[in-house]
């Protein structure tokens, strides 16, 4: 990663083989993600329910990379597991923060 993530600007970072990585909630990255995983305005609401399944996390993650440098969707799974649930759901309440607030 070349700079640290910064959460004023939506940015997380997730370890992902033994590196950090950058994710970045860009339009193209959240326009990918929607594309796959249905409207986010209903993510988000399945993530306030405790309802967002692994592989949904997983798969907004790998769309946010801001460097993908060959992660794999897989690798990014295996990423998330090993970092727990707990773990992985502060980048994604860093994402998900970004997807209803916006820029100020």
């Amino acid at each position: 990663m070349s700079r640290p993530a910064n959460p004023f600007r939506g940015e997380a970072a997730i370890v992902v083989l033994g590196r950090a990585r950058l994710l970045r909630p860009s339009f193209a990255a959240l326009v990918a993600a929607e594309e796959e995983l249905g409207p986010l305005f209903t993510l988000v609401e399945r993530a306030g329910r405790g309802e967002l399944r692994l592989s949904e996390m997983a798969a907004l993650f790998w769309h946010c990379l801001a460097e993908p440098d060959g992660v794999s969707r897989d690798q990014m799974g295996e990423a998330v597991l090993a970092m727990g649930l707990a773990e992985a759901a502060k980048p994604l309440r860093v994402l998900l923060g970004q997807i209803l607030q916006g820029r100020e």
